[in-house]
């Protein structure tokens, strides 16, 4: 038995306040086979905005029914006030992975 889920991006769509992360706008990470954070080399991704958008990531990476909210809905934002970084959570592909190796 198998079961299949969306492998991620989630991107810095825009940043409406002060930089104080280190993060630019096009930063991202990709989550992969289910449970793998991949962020390019030399780069990084603030945990504060990671904690803000990692409850989301396992329905998004699941089909969901039509009309659901978080099957349109994108934005995803930090929660610094002073920032006002928002992210973009992304579809880029899709993995099969067999049942029997997930817990």
């Amino acid at each position: 038995m198998h079961t299949e889920l969306y492998d991620l991006r989630v991107t810095v769509d825009h940043i409406d306040g002060r930089p104080v992360c280190g993060m630019a706008v096009g930063d991202h990470f990709d989550l992969v086979d289910s449970s793998h954070l991949k962020i390019p080399a030399g780069r990084h991704f603030c945990v504060y905005a990671l904690q803000a958008v990692l409850p989301l990531l396992p329905a998004k990476q699941r089909d969901l029914p039509e009309g659901d909210w978080l099957e349109r809905d994108n934005l995803v934002a930090c929660p610094d006030p002073e920032e006002r970084l928002v992210m973009r959570i992304e579809r880029t592909g899709r993995c099969r992975l067999a049942t029997g190796d997930l817990t």
